[in-house]
């Protein structure tokens, strides 16, 4: 098969509806347009200012101001408190934290410091916040950062 025998599948594709034509195309005299009233005149329909009560596009923008970032990186939070429930010397990884509920699989993990942790664990994260760092690190723990 090459380029040249490519074709729409049947039905997919419709003639261009040729109106003004004479009465025997089927859209001759008023050209499906109807009779008198705004739609029958030139020029109606396409100006951006009136949108049927709608707020005009125009006055609109204003209020559409802003950026979203769409590479933005989203991450599970785990604060320490909740890495005190783990025994003395446990390695936490995304895995563990995963099989224990506490986040979603998908998703880079970020340990921030709330709360109090005194058990030492190895605690291996995408991302440590200066607090949640230097309680792990205070309790004995040790911190590892996971290259994304």
């Amino acid at each position: 098969m090459k380029a040249h025998d490519l074709k729409p599948r049947p039905g997919a594709t419709h003639r261009k509806k040729r109106v003004g034509r004479g009465i025997s195309a089927g859209q001759g005299k008023t050209a499906g347009r109807g009779t008198k009233g705004y739609g029958a005149r030139t020029g109606s329909g396409g100006h951006l200012y009136r949108q049927g009560g709608n707020l005009p596009l125009f006055r609109r923008l204003p209020f559409k101001r802003g950026f979203s970032n769409p590479r933005r990186v989203e991450y599970a939070e785990v604060n320490i408190a909740r890495l005190a429930a783990f025994d003395s010397g446990t390695e936490v990884t995304p895995e563990v934290l995963v099989h224990a509920g506490m986040i979603q699989a998908h998703m880079p993990v970020v340990i921030l410091g709330h709360g109090e942790i005194k058990v030492a664990l190895k605690v291996r994260a995408h991302r440590f916040s200066q607090t949640a760092r230097a309680k792990i690190e205070a309790a004995g723990g040790s911190v590892d950062v996971i290259a994304a």
